[in-house]
């Protein structure tokens, strides 16, 4: 692994929101990430099979009510009754973020989301080998130096399989999902497969980062340039596919507006997403992917500086937890 950035790289991103680095990993540790990846989300993927099977994994909220609840109200309908639940009940009983089954997306397989990837989020907590690669000071370093930070955390960590002929991803920004905002945050995307043009490889609207807004985004869904109706004047701008081969990876900031296409091919395109905290964030409000019993301590304004949820990768001062491998960490939200 890849243990700096070039003064060009660093310029690349700062400029444009994003940069692909080649290389970035030796076969050895391409093998290591593929391979762990690939087995950690069969173990999700059958836990959550065998655990609706048995009736111990209950689907989640959205899984069993949103294609009805859409069927009538739309999506539109949807988000306004449940902003009025939150002004009624509170963002503690009606939380903002990711709401899937067993921190997957597949609860409900048949969804449209559901087959634009196959999304299993936290597995670098189970696994050892994934861990290893992800706690990683080197990976910390790298990533500060791109977003111009003296610390950087762990956000979390997912694997994005992107099924034979799965459905494109939608135009979206990361960072108003998640729960802190920072104009630093960022996502370290890792090719398990070479990503083409045609397979689905990673597209980005370059600059898009210094106009966006925490405030404004949308869902991955359907409507594939619904984001261009908030920015129109991105429309106006030349996006840059990133083919990506295994091994290499793009790194994008959580303000970067960003998509890709359809996979064309009748094999998987298998990547890997890392997403970055600087070191002081602080809670926004939003539950995003948090464990259930650390959202509810947490009051607007908290520093995320739990280092069981949110390791600290690199610091300038040479502080860091990363050396707390897989097996020390709390389970989260599994």
């Amino acid at each position: 692994m890849l243990d700096h950035v070039t003064p060009e790289q660093i310029e690349h991103y700062q400029t444009y929101g994003f940069v692909v680095v080649d290389d970035f990993l030796t076969p050895d540790e391409l093998r290591q990430w593929r391979d762990s990846a690939d087995a950690a989300v069969k173990r999700r993927l059958a836990k959550i099979s065998e655990g609706l099977k048995t009736g111990e994994v209950k689907k989640s909220f959205a899984d069993r009510f949103k294609k009805p609840a859409k069927a009538v109200l739309g999506d539109k309908g949807i988000q306004n009754v449940r902003n009025l639940a939150r002004k009624v009940l509170g963002s503690k009983l009606v939380p903002e973020g990711f709401g899937g089954t067993l921190n997957s997306n597949q609860g409900n397989p048949e969804s449209y989301y559901a087959q634009v990837y196959t999304q299993v989020i936290h597995l670098a907590k189970e696994d050892p080998t994934l861990g290893n690669l992800i706690f990683n000071e080197r990976l910390g370093k790298v990533a500060a130096s791109l977003a111009g930070v003296k610390g950087i955390r762990l956000y979390h960590d997912q694997a994005l399989f992107k099924q034979a002929y799965g459905n494109p991803t939608a135009w979206h920004l990361d960072n108003p999902y998640w729960a802190f905002h920072s104009h630093q945050a960022m996502t370290m995307w890792v090719a398990l497969d070479d990503a083409t043009l045609s397979n689905g490889c990673m597209n980005y609207i370059p600059t898009s980062h210094k106009s966006a807004s925490h405030t404004k985004n949308l869902n991955i869904g359907e409507n594939f340039a619904g984001l261009l109706k908030l920015y129109p004047d991105w429309a106006k701008i030349d996006p840059a596919a990133a083919p990506v081969k295994a091994g290499s990876v793009a790194f994008h900031n959580g303000l970067t507006a960003h998509g890709a296409g359809v996979n064309m091919t009748n094999k998987p395109r298998r990547a890997y997403a890392v997403a970055f905290m600087p070191d002081g964030s602080t809670f926004n409000g939003r539950k995003d992917v948090l464990p259930d019993d650390y959202f509810k301590t947490l009051k607007v304004g908290d520093v995320l500086n739990n280092d069981k949820i949110h390791p600290l990768l690199w610091r300038e001062d040479g502080a860091s937890s990363a050396s707390n491998r897989s097996e020390d960490r709390v389970p989260v939200g599994v």
